[in-house]
């Protein structure tokens, strides 16, 4: 989250006029991320998020929104869109551009997470994915493999010629197993796609919610799996799995939702393909940031040291199955 559109009091006035959430008290932008501008909005009636989208289009956006919709109605802790009075659309406009409005979840991110923790978040991510299934909208995830394949050329410039080696090489890994036969086999629907320790909330041990849905897509359910085992499940010195966060994370998702043998024997390569994707939007985000306000880019090198780790020792996942 950053801030790249300055939205002022009187344009919130204007958009709460569109809502039934009551008056403004006040409103302050967010730091952290870097995709869309992002603001805590505080009325008469609660705390809300106002999400402007700076790159995601009006015809993209339907696909996140109702996501989002459908999953709260299947009882899966996710803010939902706020329509407006007028017609019930969640997708608004704000400063010209598109913005929808959600309530904030209570609790705070967990960012030194336990096995208790890992647990929860497994847990609750098999019941989202199954929630999912009958979502009907299709759209894919925009940040998979036809993105990788399109930047890898663009950053490869500004790394040194081991990165660049390691980076290409895994690119060509990732293409190859996403031409096989096993891979087609995968089970998948909407996927959340960036659910880091910052986009969960909890109050103590008890998980409130999954946030920030503007990466989902339809995927493999696995790639999900993976993107958590990535950040919740490992030493963040080196980037090597944690064990015992691992088995839990994994112990608790497949008590809800089993992973297939096919799913299983791939783990330890879509580890890898998670780890490249953040690698690579971390690369471009670092060397060909946007201007924003209040925006950090995050360092790129931590997802290399994770993809080095994954690819030197696959089995240490297969060992937490």
């Amino acid at each position: 989250m950053a801030v790249f559109t300055e939205v002022c009091a009187q344009d919130a006035r204007n958009l709460l006029a569109q809502l039934s959430l009551g008056e403004l008290l006040g409103l302050r932008g967010i730091q952290g991320g870097i995709e869309n501008t992002n603001y805590f909005l505080d009325t008469t009636q609660g705390q809300w998020v106002l999400t402007l989208f700076e790159r995601l289009s009006a015809e993209q956006l339907p696909f996140y929104l109702y996501l989002m919709q459908h999953l709260a109605a299947k009882g899966i802790p996710v803010p939902d869109p706020q329509p407006a009075k007028a017609d019930g659309a969640i997708l608004l406009t704000v400063c010209g551009k598109p913005a929808s409005v959600v309530q904030k979840l209570a609790g705070s991110s967990q960012l030194q997470p336990q096995a208790s923790h890992c647990a929860a978040v497994g847990a609750m991510l098999a019941r989202m994915h199954l929630a999912g299934q009958d979502y009907p909208r299709q759209q894919p995830n925009l940040r998979g493999l036809d993105w990788w394949n399109a930047t890898v050329p663009t950053v490869l410039p500004f790394i040194p010629e081991d990165a660049a080696q390691l980076l290409q090489a895994e690119l060509a890994h990732q293409n190859q197993l996403a031409a096989s036969t096993d891979y087609a086999s995968l089970p998948r629907g909407p996927v959340h796609a960036d659910l880091f320790r910052d986009n969960v909330m909890f109050e103590g041990e008890r998980l409130t919610g999954f946030f920030d849905f503007y990466f989902a897509g339809v995927d493999t359910w696995l790639f999900d799996v993976a993107v958590c085992l990535n950040d919740w499940c490992i030493d963040h010195a080196d980037g090597s799995l944690r064990p015992a966060l691992a088995q839990a994370f994994l112990a608790a998702y497949q008590s809800v939702r089993p992973l297939s043998a096919t799913e299983q024997r791939l783990l330890p390569d879509l580890l890898r393909s998670g780890a490249l994707r953040f690698w690579i939007s971390r690369l471009w985000d670092f060397y060909l940031p946007r201007d924003a306000a209040m925006l950090t880019p995050h360092d790129p090198s931590h997802f290399e040291r994770v993809l080095r780790q994954r690819v030197q020792y696959p089995q240490v996942a297969l060992d937490c199955l």
